[in-house]
């Protein structure tokens, strides 16, 4: 699962499967913005997951 660019904001997602939970690191041009955290259950997140907590973030910054 690699970086989700929009409007020149990338979404770097991670998580471990051991614990269960991950995040989705925020950078503009390469500046770290914040960490978005999440919890999934099975063998690795679901796309739809992260996809739906980045379009959360890009419609409450205005992104």
């Amino acid at each position: 699962m690699g970086a989700i660019e929009r409007s020149g904001y990338r979404f770097v997602p991670e998580y471990s499967v051991i614990m269960q939970n991950g995040a989705v690191h925020v950078y503009n041009q390469d500046q770290f913005i914040e960490e978005i955290q999440f919890q999934f259950s099975g063998k690795f997140p679901e796309i739809d997951q992260i996809e739906e907590l980045i379009d959360e973030y890009c419609n409450q910054h205005n992104i």
